[in-house]
């Protein structure tokens, strides 16, 4: 008798832990936020998740298992989910939360975009100073405009009046700016472009990471589908935090 061959179980694609907050912005699913009771692109928030001993942890990287608790990406939003009892409603459970858990975010959003910086510079796809930065616009070598929220705004506009269309991150200080780089301050500097545009995900990650802080920071328009592309503009109006 012939033995039958039962079909083994469908092997399982292997999802790198750097692509995979991405695929889940990208996945076409917005998220509701606990708190403004709409729905956002996941882009533009802030994932939470119960940790060990019931207490709220901040998923930065979208990784970490658990239920998703989300929250636009505004410290007043974040702050009224802490002392409305928000998290605990949506967890349907008793659940610790800081206090000061806006600040922590804003923190280690601050964290992310110098790391996605840092990691450009070992790369080789950062320039600095406002003469290398303005070459590498007009040369069109550049994908990203970075410069210091504390800088002079003479100097920050008339680089950017070299490529109005290029992404803009604006939100780190002159101090944090340089602590990714690798030095003391750094005012403007520019993110190059990649050997190849097509898988440019280093790119996509700095704009990702960067767009949630400017929400953090209060450097945006109000304009949130531009926010998600990473084109930040200077602060003029907050967001409706109902």
């Amino acid at each position: 008798m012939t033995k039958m061959r039962l079909p083994g179980k469908p092997k399982q694609r292997r999802v790198n832990r750097l692509t995979k907050p991405l695929q889940a912005a990208e996945d076409g699913q917005q998220r509701r936020c606990i708190v403004a009771a709409r729905s956002f692109d996941p882009a533009l928030m802030i994932r939470f998740v119960l940790g060990p001993n019931s207490e709220i942890v901040p998923d930065i990287d979208r990784v970490l298992p658990g239920r998703g608790i989300w929250v636009q990406a505004q410290p007043a939003l974040i702050a009224r989910a802490v002392h409305e009892g928000r998290f605990s409603r949506a967890a349907r459970t008793k659940v610790s939360a800081d206090p000061e858990l806006a600040g922590r975010v804003e923190s280690l959003l601050a964290r992310k975009l110098q790391d996605m910086i840092g990691l450009a510079r070992r790369a080789g796809r950062i320039v600095i100073g406002f003469e290398k930065t303005a070459a590498a616009l007009r040369a069109n070598n550049a994908v990203m405009l970075l410069a210091a929220r504390d800088g002079a705004d003479d100097g920050r506009n008339k680089l950017r009046r070299l490529a109005p269309q290029l992404d803009y991150a604006g939100s780190l200080t002159a101090s944090e700016l340089g602590h990714a780089i690798g030095r003391e301050h750094v005012v403007h500097a520019a993110l190059l472009g990649a050997s190849d545009p097509g898988k440019d995900g280093l790119q996509i990650r700095l704009s990702d990471a960067h767009a949630r802080l400017a929400l953090m920071r209060g450097d945006h328009d109000g304009d949130l589908e531009n926010l998600g592309s990473g084109c930040i503009q200077a602060p003029n109006r907050p967001l409706d935090a109902r």
